[in-house]
């Protein structure tokens, strides 16, 4: 089972690694001081509210923006988001992740339309209502036609859904996310399929999360 505090995820970004290079990567995002923002957990569940859904729909629309970019599982949670995210060539459908850091590109190979099927664990996501699209759509603007680097994808990311939720939330001017995010390379098959079940059971797992302030008197 994925664990992430075993797995030492870094908000440290690796060292000679090209980030641009075809790969699929664990990251997370958490909301600045750790501020339930998203929604709330009900049995097991995650319960979006209106800002829920904006980082939703702002996600799973990333690839507009960035082509050569697919989208697998991810999870909003009342005050941090997991996702897992393949970055390749935009005129390609498969890739290779190298087994090493620094390393030229080496198997396994990822079926990414695979992977990317059914992504994003929408059924505990639900539908972004209508009112969301045209804050959507900023996605769109400056669409990068090139493999774009993580930290850029990360970047775009963070900016446009903390103006839209800090929009909705009448918090304008205040930071939603922290300044940092944590990464993972995710190395194979079986370590992909234990990430995924990790992001899928988060909301079930609450209780005992360490980003849950009920539990750390955050």
């Amino acid at each position: 089972m994925y664990n992430p505090d075993i797995h030492h995820r870094r908000s440290i970004r690796l060292r000679n690694f090209d980030y641009s290079t075809a790969g699929a990567y664990f990251v997370t995002l958490c909301t600045q001081g750790h501020m339930c923002l998203f929604g709330d957990i009900c049995n097991g569940e995650i319960k979006l509210n209106h800002a829920g859904h904006i980082v939703t729909e702002l996600w799973s629309r990333l690839p507009e923006r960035f082509p050569g970019i697919f989208l697998s599982e991810f999870t909003v949670m009342p005050n941090h988001f997991h996702a897992i995210i393949f970055i390749t060539d935009p005129n390609i459908h498969e890739f290779n992740n190298g087994d090493i850091v620094g390393a030229p590109l080496a198997a396994p190979v990822f079926d990414v339309q695979k992977c990317s099927k059914g992504a994003a664990s929408a059924k505990n996501q639900g539908a972004a209502s209508a009112e969301n699209q045209g804050a959507a759509s900023a996605v769109n603007q400056g669409a990068a036609s090139s493999a774009p680097t993580l930290g850029k994808i990360m970047r775009a990311f963070k900016s446009i859904s903390a103006i839209e939720v800090n929009r909705e939330l009448d918090r304008q001017g205040k930071p939603l996310w922290q300044r940092n995010y944590f990464e993972r390379i995710i190395r194979d098959e079986n370590e992909m399929a234990n990430v995924s079940e990790y992001i899928i059971q988060n909301p079930m797992r609450w209780i005992d999360d360490k980003y849950n302030p009920d539990l750390n008197g955050m």
